[in-house]
């Protein structure tokens, strides 16, 4: 998992279209995955750092919270009913989003396709 959060800053910047549609978006994210946390800090569609967690300094505008299952199965190309989508993972009670609800919702497909880059990168083999 953490392989492929640190290759998002990379898969993201290779992506005009993500770049366009996240142009105004800068803010801090957390992704928790089970106990682990990664703060992505996004400087107007750009991940400029991922930081490691837990930390009670960084302040981070709304997050994600899943657990290890969850999260590999919504990176399978094609990933069942329920783990397709964030709104899917919460809707199961596999995810949880705390926070700034508006802030993901401003920028919801900005959001939907950074967090599910990882699923080309597993088909193609693209790395950082």
């Amino acid at each position: 998992m953490l392989s492929e959060i640190e290759r998002l800053p990379a898969q993201v910047a290779a992506r005009p279209h993500l770049l366009r549609l996240g142009r105004l978006f800068s803010e801090t994210v957390l992704i928790r995955v089970d106990d682990v946390e990664h703060y992505l800090v996004f400087d107007r569609g750009r991940i400029e750092a991922v930081l490691p967690g837990p930390s009670k300094k960084i302040p981070y505008r709304f997050a994600i919270a899943t657990d290890g299952e969850a999260i590999a199965k919504f990176w399978e190309l094609l990933p069942e009913p329920g783990f397709h989508d964030i709104f899917g993972l919460v809707k199961t009670g596999r995810a949880e989003i705390l926070g700034d609800i508006l802030a993901l919702v401003k920028n919801l497909r900005f959001f939907k396709e950074v967090l599910a880059l990882p699923r080309g990168a597993r088909v193609t083999g693209e790395s950082a």
